[in-house]
Formats: structure tokens, sequence, C-alpha cells
């Protein structure tokens, strides 16, 4: 048992990342990694020896389990208050955490994780395992219970849906520290040119709060929308607003952690950029998406 705890946790970064990627979930991807842990674990001594690949078949396993997950969270989802976000990851950048190498797959960035959120559950499984993982039609149509022609265009589909989305690459991370640098100084003297001008044309803000904390219950599209906002917060709250910013690593991207102001709760922000300007905030201030953050 000892054995196969140390191989299976070889494999532990790859499943995690895998149900992340479906679920947008962390206590999912993780739950269901246990659940295919004890299954292995309790394979009889012939069926073990048959299983020509370990990870393929714990692949299997987590895609079953995560696609039955998503499927039960889309009718939570419709009554979510507001828009959805993926629970953060957050991470220190030192090699060793458990999370880093999770959070190193470009897949896993907050912005390509809102795309995702595009697909319907066959898709979403489909396109993760296929075109992240290169698995076979023929180990996808297992896990979705299909043919293998109807796997293939639930792929086929879902890559057309987040090409057409476009979400853009993740930049280096000194572009990400002196674009944000920028941004706090221009919201430290609330100059609303300044912010303009650090904006993409096409920005947007999204805020997760789920109704528990108050917060825009929609998304906020154009440059303009999103600096008026910004000032108009700024001057209801004051500098205090963004006091007590501190760094934080987001999913792999630089994002900055925000104490309470007002009737929001603390948050977690992370930022898309796109052509040296911001194209996206999305920010996290539901508690129950915080409760698992290091203090």
């Amino acid at each position: 048992m000892d054995a196969d705890a140390e191989r299976f946790e070889a494999h532990r970064a790859h499943l995690i990342r895998i149900g992340y990627r479906i679920t947008g979930s962390l206590a999912d991807a993780e739950d269901a990694v246990q659940e295919a842990w004890l299954r292995l674990a309790g394979l009889d001594d012939k069926t073990r020896g048959e299983l020509r690949d370990e990870r393929a078949w714990l692949t299997t396993v987590v895609g079953r389990l995560c696609l039955d997950r998503l499927r039960s969270a889309a009718a939570r989802r419709e009554r979510y208050v507001g828009p959805w976000l993926p629970e953060p990851l957050l991470t220190t950048g030192e090699a060793d955490e458990p999370l880093a190498a999770v959070v190193r797959d470009e897949g896993v960035r907050m912005a390509a994780m809102v795309v995702l959120e595009r697909l319907s559950p066959p898709q979403r499984v489909a396109f993760v395992l296929h075109d992240a993982l290169s698995l076979s039609f023929a180990q996808i149509a297992e896990v979705l219970s299909c043919t293998e022609a109807t796997a293939r265009q639930h792929a086929a589909r879902a890559r057309r849906i987040v090409v057409a989305a476009d979400p853009p690459p993740r930049v280096h991370t000194a572009e990400q520290r002196a674009v944000i640098g920028r941004f706090a100084e221009a919201m430290a003297r609330a100059d609303g040119p300044a912010l303009l001008a650090l904006l993409h044309p096409d920005a947007v803000w999204v805020t997760d709060s789920d109704g528990r904390t108050k917060a825009a219950r929609r998304t906020i599209v154009g440059a303009d929308k999103v600096s008026r906002l910004l000032l108009g917060l700024l001057e209801r709250y004051g500098p205090g607003l963004t006091t007590g910013w501190s760094p934080v690593e987001v999913n792999g991207d630089l994002g900055v952690r925000s104490p309470a102001y007002g009737q929001t709760g603390p948050g977690v922000n992370v930022f898309t950029v796109r052509d040296g300007r911001i194209a996206a905030m999305y920010t996290v201030v539901n508690p129950k998406k915080l409760e698992r953050l290091p203090a």
C-alpha cells in the first residue's frame, strides 16, 4: 500500500488539474481525486494487473466523477446571485508547494477558466480531456457514456467556442507587475485619465459574491464604465479602499488580495493583461470561496 500511495502521489497534481478545470472547484477536484484513489486501492490483484496505463485509468475515473459534479452544480448555478467565477487558487510561487504544478498549466489561469463556463458539461469534459490532455475519443466516450462520434462532436463544438472567445495568453510576470503597479498608483491618486488609459477599450470587470456581500451583480463592460465605477467606489470609501492591498499569485497570475471595505468583505482580484493594458478584472468576494485560502 505504501508503494501504491507513493505512485498515486506522482499522479495527484495531474488529476487535481483535470478536476479543477472541469469543475472550477478545488474542493470538488480533491474529492474526485480521493475517490479515484479509493477505487484504485479497492481493485483486486487480477484487475490491477490488467491495467495497461494506470494514469489513463485514473484520468478517466476523475473525469467521470467530475462530470457528475458539474451536472449537479448546473442547477445550483442557476440560483446563483450574480456572476460565477472559479474558486481562486492562491500560491506563493514556491516550487514545492502542493498547487505549484497545478497553476503552471496555462489552462487554469482565470481568463481560460472563465471561458470554460460557456461550455455544456459534456463539451467541457471533452475539451479538457482531449485538447488539454490528448486523451483518445474512445476514452472520452467512455467517460461521457456516449459514442466516439458524439464525443468528437462535443470536443469540436467546445473548441470553436473557446477559439471564438479568444482568451488572452498569460503574459510575463514582469509585465503583469508593471501594469498592476500603475493601476494601484492610479487608484491611490483617484486619477481617472490614468485609469482609463490603463484599461483596454473592451475591458470587463466580473465580481463573484453570490449576494453574500455587497458587490456588482452584473458584469461591467467597457473601459469607461469600469473606470467610472472604480472612481465612484473611491469617492464613496476614500483611500481606505486600496489600503492593505497585498500582492498574491492567483491561478498562476499576479493579483492582489484586498481587505474588507464598507459592506464588501475581503477579496481576491486577478487581472488579465492584453497589449499592455488590463483587459479583465476578476474579483471573488464570496466568503464561501475564500474559506480555504491561506492566512
